[in-house]
């Protein structure tokens, strides 16, 4: 049976994405283009999704797997996410993302032409070691990692569906279904964020979406165990309304020792992270299922187009930011237009063109 709370997590977590990057125009850390003038409340924003937006999406993709591996093959699992996520990643690289790194060249100082004559240069050594080809796709590299971990995880995660590998699973599942035990899962990832804090210029670097790589391969798996039986779901449902007290409180003291100098280098700040962000999840992933366990036509028509918009957003966001570098007015009324203009933009993409074009439905990953 579908699980449409999954969906629904799936389409407004994209929409949170879209939030999240036309606020990386104004918070104060750098970005590919920046408003002239910065805002804190924005810096707020972003450091408050930045803790739960990209680890979600990777428990949502993990249940998804899980479901998936019942009806397909393997070849027909590695065919299904060469398409969905390879093809998007490659067309997004060479066509869609070469504009991102365009105005962020020219915005930085780092370039001075038009964009047809920056394109030869785009091949000029390897983004973030100095060049330009963005070969993780810039925001793509969500589809580039969780390609490499669902190829990765394949044989395990198949040796874990076989019923004689369930025991491990099906005892951790009647565990968690005791009052409170739900947060023993934030132990993994506490632990590998405290390994990784160890080695901040290696594999615990930040740089995609706030946490390590090595971090969110065990949300990955995390998910996956929790898409592995129907008790996972009951235990978030019933902690949901303790998990939003915990996140509410783990957040404002996050914010508190970060606001004062204490670095999330710092050990306990980087426990207080994995409780935080796993508070949040719980909260989200319980009420969801709650309340969101049903479909509708917008259910349907969004989750065809999530993929699609996730790809394009960032690309369309970027531009229509650069245009407005110039414009002279408040910051809230910069972002009403830069996120209006910019989903009209995307919208009328989707509906005008990649729609109706078995091409394009193709290269934006879509069945």
């Amino acid at each position: 049976m579908r699980e449409h709370y999954i969906d629904w997590l799936r389409v407004l977590g994209t929409g949170t994405v879209f939030v999240f990057h036309c606020a990386r125009f104004f918070n104060p850390e750098d970005w590919h283009v920046k408003n002239p003038e910065r805002s804190e409340a924005m810096g707020v924003l972003v450091g408050f999704l930045v803790q739960w937006l990209m680890p979600l999406f990777f428990i949502l993709s993990a249940i998804s797997i899980r479901h998936a591996l019942n009806r397909k093959t393997n070849r027909e699992y590695i065919v299904d996410r060469m398409c969905r996520l390879g093809v998007p990643l490659v067309f997004g690289v060479l066509v869609l993302i070469p504009p991102q790194v365009y105005i962020e060249r020219v915005t930085h100082g780092g370039f001075a032409g038009s964009f047809i004559d920056f394109l030869p240069h785009y091949f000029d050594g390897w983004y973030g070691f100095g060049g330009n080809f963005a070969w993780m796709g810039l925001h793509l590299w969500y589809l580039e990692v969780l390609l490499i971990l669902s190829l990765l995880t394949l044989p395990m995660f198949r040796w874990l569906t076989r019923p004689k590998s369930m025991a491990p699973i099906q005892w951790l599942a009647n565990t968690i279904a005791k009052q409170g035990t739900v947060y023993a899962l934030a132990l993994p990832i506490a632990a590998i964020e405290m390994l990784v804090n160890l080695e901040p210029g290696g594999m615990g670097r930040r740089d995609f979406g706030g946490w390590s790589l090595l971090t969110y391969a065990v949300f990955f798996l995390v998910g996956f165990v929790i898409g592995c039986d129907r008790q996972f779901r009951c235990a978030v449902e019933r902690e949901r309304k303790v998990a939003l007290g915990v996140g509410i409180a783990a957040a404002g003291l996050l914010y508190l020792l970060t606001s004062i100098g204490y670095s999330d280098r710092w050990w306990p700040l980087a426990l207080l992270r994995a409780i935080n962000s796993w508070s949040w999840l719980v909260a989200i992933m319980g009420f969801a299922s709650v309340r969101l366990d049903f479909s509708s036509p917008f259910l349907v028509h969004a989750n065809h187009a999530v993929l699609p918009f996730y790809v394009l957003h960032q690309t369309v966001i970027v531009t229509v930011a650069f245009l407005l570098i110039g414009w002279k007015a408040p910051i809230a009324a910069k972002y009403v237009v830069l996120a209006v203009g910019s989903f009209a933009v995307i919208l009328a993409l989707y509906q005008g063109a990649i729609s109706r074009f078995r091409i394009l439905l193709f290269l934006f990953g879509m069945r």
